[in-house]
């Protein structure tokens, strides 16, 4: 009873793959293969050197100065002379 010989593993592992399929248990490997990945890029990502956060650059923005400028002579829209 305290020890498992190969015939016990054998007789596991013919059980399982009668009840599973070869099928499912070629796509649990694959699942379980696919999760180390992951989890060893997620580690291979934490590990590396953070890049410079660049900030989002703004749209420049035109806006039209209607005041007038120092120095210079106002003209008006509207004529002194009178016409008629």
């Amino acid at each position: 009873m305290g020890g498992a010989s190969i015939w016990h593993w054998i007789v596991v592992g013919l059980i399982v793959v009668l009840l599973f399929g070869r099928g499912k248990i070629s796509d649990m490997m694959g699942d379980v293969a696919k999760g180390i990945k992951a989890f060893k890029k997620g580690m291979s990502e934490e590990d590396a050197p953070d890049k410079p956060v660049v900030p989002p650059v703004d749209p420049v923005v035109h806006t039209i100065d209607h005041r007038t400028p120092p120095g210079a002579t106002t003209t008006s829209a509207t004529s002194d002379h009178k016409i008629g």
